[in-house]
């Protein structure tokens, strides 16, 4: 079986489940009568765009924006942010108390180019940009993200 029906697989196994690891990824491919490596799994999965996120039933499962299935991230972004606000090329996020580490989850998967790191407390997140006109962005699409809830 070739890389393009491994994938497919992939697609169609992660559509259908919850799967939370890798290696539940792994088995369910085997099962399926493809035999990869964990690399091979890592490789198709980056490929593939496949990230975690939070599932109906709360669990934290794979999803793939190609299936047009997308993980419920603005909404938990949007129930956890209260304000945004940036200083120079530092954004400041205002959340819900305890909060801001699940808020920040989010922004890590997200992977802004232009972010440079996070930081998250209780109830706030710093987030480092390469420039102000960044954090100018960033908090355009942070805002969309708490709109479209």
């Amino acid at each position: 079986m070739d890389k393009r029906q491994r994938q497919a697989a992939i697609l169609s196994i992660i559509s259908e489940n919850e799967v939370e690891t890798q290696q539940e990824l792994q088995i369910r491919l085997k099962q399926a009568g493809f035999r990869v490596t964990q690399a091979t799994v890592s490789r198709d999965m980056r490929e593939l765009k496949i990230t975690k996120g939070m599932s109906e039933n709360g669990i934290n499962c794979y999803f793939s924006e190609a299936m047009g299935k997308t993980p419920e991230y603005n909404s938990l972004f949007a129930q956890a942010a209260l304000s945004l606000d940036y200083a120079m090329n530092t954004v400041v996020i205002k959340c819900r108390s305890g909060l801001a580490n699940a808020a920040c989850a989010v922004l890590d998967e997200q992977k802004f180019g232009f972010v440079v790191g996070t930081i998250a407390g209780d109830d706030t997140i710093f987030v480092l940009t390469r420039s102000e006109n960044h954090a100018v962005q960033l908090i355009s699409q942070l805002k969309k993200m708490m709109k479209n809830n």
